[in-house]
């Protein structure tokens, strides 16, 4: 038998994209499992966007991932969708199914998995959820579609904001609230849960926080943040130090990975090695 030269192709499209790890934790998973894929970390500017698209098919790509700024537009070049990416109006994950492009949405997912596995359950819990945008409705829905009692989205663009609360009460079985971020804002009192889903705290900008009264977490409380890089961010610094349960990032990163390791695969992915890579990556082991 020949031998084959040729392996299999999946990637990230974004823009920036540079500071982007999924690719080193991918072809950690493929190299452990013996897969021939090689993941490709692919700058695309936000008007090349319809011709990278046209290039995973004409590549024979079995998938690729979306970050900003295409998580919504790639909408307009996909076959079908989800019945969550649907909801949330993005898509983070697309699969090549012989030249017929599916969109997914892996986010929320990943980020459920993560706080699963710290022993943090949604069902019947009261979520404040800071921000509006793309990962903030992955999240919503999803912690909707799992049950949360009610979740508050914090914004301080009133439309946005308003536009996810109103689809959370209006396509899920969760109450579904808005409040308009203004100045410091105060953490309500019931609040079961608390994630920050803003980019506040990204790299390089690590000494930022989101203007919060960090006085107003409680002991108790769990506290996630979907920024990894770095993971240790000040917010998740401040929740700890007021007896808050802390939940970083890069659980959220390592869980949406392993979904789309395995929708393009379909093996079950070596969560272990994806998340042990992470660690390293950041130099937290």
């Amino acid at each position: 038998m020949a031998k084959n030269y040729r392996s299999e192709l999946v990637g990230v499209f974004g823009c920036p994209v540079d500071e982007n790890p999924t690719g080193v934790m991918e072809e950690a998973a493929f190299a452990k499992m013996g897969l021939d894929y090689r993941y490709l970390t692919i700058k695309v500017e936000k008007e090349d966007l319809g011709r990278a698209m046209n290039a995973v098919r004409a590549f024979g790509m079995k998938g690729v991932n979306l970050t900003i700024p295409h998580k919504v537009n790639v909408l307009a070049y996909l076959d079908e969708l989800s019945e969550a990416a649907e909801i949330i109006g993005a898509v983070n994950t697309v699969v090549n199914r012989n030249g017929k492009l599916f969109g997914e949405n892996t986010d929320g997912k990943g980020f459920l998995t993560a706080l699963k596995k710290e022993g943090i359950e949604v069902r019947k819990k009261k979520i404040v959820i800071l921000g509006a945008g793309g990962a903030a409705r992955a999240i919503g829905v999803e912690c909707a579609l799992d049950g949360a009692f009610k979740i508050t989205v914090v914004n301080r663009n009133e439309d946005r904001g308003m536009e996810l609360a109103e689809l959370i009460e209006t396509r899920t079985n969760a109450a579904g609230r808005f409040e308009k971020w203004e100045g410091s804002y105060s953490i309500p009192e019931d609040t079961d849960i608390l994630i920050n889903a803003t980019c506040v705290g990204l790299y390089p900008n690590i000494s930022d926080k989101p203007n919060i009264n960090y006085d107003t977490i409680r002991s108790g409380m769990a506290v996630s943040d979907v920024v990894f890089n770095d993971p240790n961010t000040r917010f998740l610094q401040e929740a700890g130090r007021r007896g808050a349960k802390t939940v970083n990032g890069l659980g959220m990163l390592a869980q949406q990975g392993a979904l789309n390791f395995t929708l393009w695969t379909g093996v079950c992915a070596p969560v272990e090695v994806m998340e042990d890579t992470l660690k390293k990556e950041f130099g937290l082991c």
